[in-house]
């Protein structure tokens, strides 16, 4: 291109630099850089933690280790006495059990034998088909075993249903439902005081003349003493049957335990008095009283009992923390008559069946708890002076059935 000055000046770099600002201003915007980023908060210093403490004070350390060793004891004190579990209503060791267990198998061997459960216990043995005909002989059976008409109905009701409901065929699938069965009728909740922390434990015994009362108070005063470790105390307030204190006092004698009398035609309850104040005298456990059992005296003889209660309880509010009613196992379905009687006249907390061993009719024991509604607690099994057994309601029917 032919250039030329003018005015002294070359305009060539001039349009040079108008024509990139022209190209400049035709081109598109260009977005602005990002703005940076704000950078992310420190993080912020963990508040410290109060740091846990096993034990607040040394005194909870102490108590601590005070249960650490109690437990220790208690588990040494197990293994030595064996487990533990409960029986007849409270706990006890193997060896206690194993014991009393074999003392009532052999207490209802009789009944087992030569009474109507043997039959019953083969018969849910063998593995036929469950029948009408089974049902009506075990009515048969457990009725001449001195069940009980109602008791017997109502076990043999309760089976069937559940051998329905379970779809049960053979009578020997039955055999543990009717024995379950007959535990049920024998347990019945009575509260119970603890015979090994209550101290004085006292007891009132009542029963009828001729059913074996004196000689079960001896044989429980043996357990209480030479199982048990008990300082036992006995007060002879039966003062009106002929030779009873003489009596009780000749099995005294033999167990090694004092009694407090005052002679025959006494007021029983000056002699439950004086048998009182003697416990306390001499920091006697247990107290065992024997009362008159008159039957043909009721009335009397609920206003001696009355007495001889309100004459405790002046003492010990809560005693007497029990009372045991006797009854002749020999008697059958006439035991349970009894029984009743001296419900009305005593309020009766356990029953003790006695002369067990030597009966056919133990299945009375069903019939007297359901009639009597108070749970059985002892069993005589012999003559001797260890001849009693806690009775537990699983083992007796286990025992009847040789299981």
């Amino acid at each position: 291109m032919f250039r030329r000055l003018f005015g002294g000046d070359d305009r060539k770099q001039e349009q040079q630099a108008d024509q990139a600002q022209l190209q400049e201003q035709a081109a598109p915007p260009q977005a602005a850089p990002p703005a940076p980023q704000a950078a992310p908060p420190a993080p912020e210093p963990p508040t410290p933690q109060p740091q846990t403490r096993l034990f607040a004070s040394v005194d909870a350390l102490d108590v601590e280790a005070q249960r650490i060793a109690q437990a220790e004891a208690e588990a040494e004190r197990r293994r030595a006495g064996g487990f533990r579990r409960f029986f007849g209503g409270q706990e006890r060791t193997e060896q206690e059990i194993q014991r009393e267990v074999e003392k009532t198998t052999a207490a209802v061997q009789k009944t087992r034998s030569t009474g109507m459960f043997g039959r019953i216990s083969e018969m849910f043995k063998v593995d036929q088909l469950i029948t009408p005909e089974l049902w009506e002989e075990l009515e048969e059976l457990m009725i001449a075993g001195d069940v009980g008409v109602d008791t017997t109905l109502k076990v043999i009701e309760r089976v069937q249903t559940q051998v329905e409901r379970n779809n049960i065929y053979r009578a020997s699938d039955a055999r543990s439902l009717l024995k379950q069965e007959l535990v049920n009728l024998l347990q019945v909740d009575q509260p119970q005081y603890a015979e090994s922390t209550t101290k004085p434990y006292i007891m009132l015994v009542i029963g009828v003349n001729g059913a074996g009362k004196t000689t079960l108070i001896a044989k429980i005063a043996n357990r209480y003493k030479h199982e048990m470790g008990k300082e036992v105390i006995l007060g002879a307030a039966d003062t009106f049957r002929a030779a009873a204190v003489e009596q009780l006092q000749t099995w005294a004698d033999r167990v090694g335990v004092p009694v407090i009398a005052q002679g025959q035609g006494a007021d029983p309850g000056a002699v439950a008095f004086d048998a009182i104040q003697a416990t306390y005298t001499r920091d006697g456990d247990v107290l065992i009283i024997d009362t008159a059992g008159r039957l043909q005296a009721k009335y009397n003889l609920m206003k001696e009992l009355e007495k001889i209660v309100k004459i405790v309880r002046k003492r010990t509010d809560i005693a007497p923390h029990e009372v045991l009613l006797v009854v002749d196992a020999t008697t059958g379905q006439n035991g349970i008559s009894q029984a009743k009687a001296f419900m009305e006249a005593a309020d009766v907390t356990h029953l003790a069946l006695t002369k067990l061993d030597s009966s056919a009719k133990g299945g009375v024991a069903f019939a007297m708890v359901q009639e009597i509604k108070r749970p059985i607690k002892y069993i005589g099994t012999g003559e001797k002076l260890d001849d009693v057994a806690i009775f537990d309601p699983q083992a007796f029917v286990d025992a009847l059935f040789e299981d």
